[in-house]
């Protein structure tokens, strides 16, 4: 493992995206995919305009950070396409580069302010992302909570951007990394090792954004759809093309209700700390075998 070769940590977020979205990882966008309402143009453009916020995130408060980002992106594409994503991004742009990313990330979020809620509710209300709801305690609509981690932990059982805000990223750190680290290792190409680590994270954790858009009767099938096709993938390189195709039809066939969004932005995240780390290693070259 080696040390990165970009020296800017927005640099690092911007690439994670656009890894994140070029791959074609099953009922997402990606360069071979539009949804009707969103392209993967709107992608790359919003990946580009977070960079250089993120890069002054180890200056700033989480919260300024966050709504700064979802304020450039709404106002370049138009439509939410990294509200989660930009709420992972940012505690691990604050860590610094010498530092553990699991004792950094920690101590970023037990020092998060009210100011820090405030300007999170407000990030969320101005990305306006499909699916919230109601709640009974700390609904969206009404005043953000004085503590933004009472907030998550609160949410933590149907959203998992919430859930990594009160595990310490476990998902990410303990899950995205080693499951990508493990298909390089294995000689997949980096295209291909995010569609596996997607397959592999719907399988473990469903998607929290088609349990709000659908049921969670849905997302459990969507959990056991990618089970199904990992099954395949030692044993029968063909079996294992098919199913991924026929999985990626079923998730797109009901107007992208069951886009995998939520774990999109785990993705995004896993992929920002394994170039900050070295897992994924200059020239970054992306080969598209799925």
């Amino acid at each position: 493992m080696s040390e990165p070769s970009l020296t800017s940590i927005g640099q690092c977020a911007s690439l994670a995206c656009l890894m994140e979205v070029t791959a074609p990882k099953v009922g997402n966008v990606h360069r071979g995919a539009d949804f009707a309402d969103m392209t993967y143009w709107d992608f790359v453009v919003s990946a580009n305009m977070i960079g250089p916020i993120l890069d002054a995130a180890s200056r700033c408060s989480l919260g300024e950070t966050v709504l700064a980002a979802v304020q450039a992106t709404r106002s370049a594409v138009g439509v939410n396409t990294n509200l989660g994503t930009v709420l992972l991004l940012t505690p691990l742009c604050m860590v610094p580069r010498g530092e553990s990313l699991g004792v950094g990330v920690r101590k970023v979020l037990s020092e998060l302010t009210a100011q820090d809620a405030r300007q999170v509710y407000e990030a969320i209300r101005h990305a306006q992302p499909g699916g919230m709801g109601t709640t009974e305690h700390h609904d969206l609509a009404a005043d953000a909570p004085g503590d933004l981690l009472e907030a998550m932990r609160l949410a933590a059982d149907r959203d998992l951007v919430a859930r990594q805000y009160t595990e310490g990223f476990s998902d990410v750190l303990d899950r995205v990394v080693p499951w990508l680290s493990e298909s390089l290792a294995a000689g997949k190409s980096l295209s291909d090792a995010i569609v596996e680590t997607q397959l592999r994270l719907m399988a473990a954790c469903g998607d929290s954004l088609i349990a709000r858009k659908c049921t969670g009767e849905v997302a459990r099938e969507v959990s056991d759809r990618a089970a199904s096709v990992l099954k395949l993938l030692p044993r029968d390189e063909a079996a294992y093309r098919a199913a991924l195709a026929d999985f990626d039809f079923w998730l797109r066939s009901d107007g992208h209700r069951r886009n995998p969004g939520t774990t999109a932005d785990l993705l995004a995240a896993g992929l920002l700390v394994a170039i900050r780390e070295g897992v994924i290693e200059a020239p970054y070259h992306m080969t598209f075998g799925v």
